[in-house]
């Protein structure tokens, strides 16, 4: 069984839904606190032996690559000025040399499009998927979570959480075998179905641990929900061929391509920073007076 070493990071998406901010700015840079989304999910990958990463951009997104480059002149000035604090801050965002490669997915056809980009990258080897958009908060990072998966069954596996009955259509959906309430088999997949049929409440969220074989399945360019290439198809056709996992991860997962999912982990991640929790629930209290 092959190590987990590669992560692809779909940053492609256009950041609608929170314009006018994304006009300029990709919305992966946006931040959460005092880091970009993207630096967590690299950092998240990174706490998992992950070293190298595939970038899928579009246009626009060089801020993206420049935040992980080395900023000669900033240091410079750090340096001179005697800001070592500063300096350790910018320790997070500098990889070794080749770590980040890019790709640029020159049409929006969907995520599993996106993952069929990284195909050369990912060669022969398992990968993992991290969706900025979806912040996590726990103990143990979620990727590491589902690497343990990954070693212990030599299969894929996906983080899961159940949601609410009338939101199954907005998620890739499982149909589950044995469950043992941690670690649910994956009998099937259906991306986005309609509460009345969905199989479970039991949806995928944004990580992923896959086999190189689903490359094989998304060259096919089979269109799925919305006319786009769904990853989720392209998973569903390895499902009896491999081991397949969903995984109940332990973590609270922010959604932060929703606004009010942003606002939310901005909270939570400050209220877990011993020098900020203290300013945060007093300023909190004149806004939701107990």
């Amino acid at each position: 069984m092959k190590p987990l070493r590669k992560a692809v990071l779909p940053v492609a998406g256009l950041g609608t839904r929170f314009l006018p901010a994304t006009k300029a700015t990709a919305k992966e840079m946006l931040p959460v606190v005092d880091k970009p989304l993207i630096q967590y999910a690299i950092e998240e990958a990174r706490a998992a032996g992950i070293e190298q990463f595939c970038l899928i951009t579009g246009r626009g997104k060089t801020a993206i690559v420049e935040h992980f480059d080395i900023a000669f002149e900033l240091e410079a000035v750090l340096r001179e000025r005697g800001k070592t604090e500063a300096m350790a801050l910018l320790e997070g965002t500098q990889l070794e040399p080749g770590a980040i490669v890019t790709v640029r997915q020159q049409e929006p056809l969907g995520l599993g499009h996106a993952i069929w980009c990284a195909r050369a990258f990912i060669g022969e080897d398992p990968f993992a998927i991290l969706l900025p958009d979806d912040l996590i908060l726990g103990e143990t990072p979620c990727v590491a979570q589902l690497a343990a998966v990954y070693r212990e069954t030599g299969g894929n596996v996906v983080a899961v959480q159940d949601v609410p009955r009338e939101h199954t259509n907005r998620y890739g959906i499982l149909d589950i075998g044995a469950d043992d309430g941690r670690l649910a088999e994956v009998k099937g997949l259906v991306e986005k179905p309609a509460p009345e049929v969905a199989p479970s409440t039991l949806s995928i969220i944004g990580r992923y641990v896959l086999r190189p074989e689903v490359i094989a399945h998304l060259s096919r360019f089979e269109r799925g929900a919305g006319g786009e290439v769904q990853l989720t198809d392209a998973m569903a056709k390895m499902i009896g061929k491999l081991p397949f996992h969903g995984l109940r991860f332990e973590g609270k997962r922010f959604d932060c391509g929703d606004k009010v999912g942003f606002l939310e982990a901005q909270i939570a991640f400050a209220l877990k920073r011993p020098e900020l929790a203290p300013k945060v629930r007093e300023f909190l209290r004149h806004y939701c007076p107990a």
